[in-house]
């Protein structure tokens, strides 16, 4: 998934840098450059900042550093949601579950993502479309997470 988010900020015509950041700052967009921190171990935990960089890339405008002011947190939000949307699309949570992941750590595995952000997908999901999304012949429960199949 971070080969496919790296050829698709090329495409974008972005840069991507592996960057020394500052403080618990792991990514930064700005004027079509994406910082990475160097210091970021996983490669799910880059998978998941790209992806919100390329996020901002989307849907942000300005700087939104102050996270203080109201427009900038939800800027920060749209950002993120793009990449819930991008990085665990229903598809990919039901997959997980056919695979027989049992729980949010085994499924982040699968998918390739850490548990914390598969953890915001379904609240994030959850503020969207409430306790179920139905998906197909599945069922998604977000609140708590899981899946069940219909027959």
């Amino acid at each position: 998934m971070f080969e496919q988010l790296l050829k698709e900020a090329e495409e974008e015509g972005l840069e991507v840098i592996s960057w020394s950041l500052q403080g618990k700052t792991k990514g930064l967009y700005c004027d079509g450059v994406i910082a990475l921190n160097k210091s970021v171990p996983s490669t799910a935990e880059k998978t998941c900042i790209l992806a919100e960089e390329l996020g901002h890339h989307y849907t942000s405008y300005g700087n939104i550093l102050d996270q203080k002011t109201t427009s900038n947190r939800k800027q920060e939000v749209k950002a993120k949601r793009w990449a819930v949307r991008y990085l665990v699309p229903f598809s990919s949570i039901v997959r997980a579950f056919e695979a027989g992941c049992k729980n949010c750590s085994e499924a982040a595995d699968y998918i390739g993502v850490t548990e914390e952000f598969l953890r915001y997908a379904f609240k994030a999901y959850n503020n969207i479309y409430g306790k179920y999304k139905e998906f197909g012949r599945y069922v998604v429960y977000l609140d708590p997470p899981g899946v069940y199949k219909s027959t």
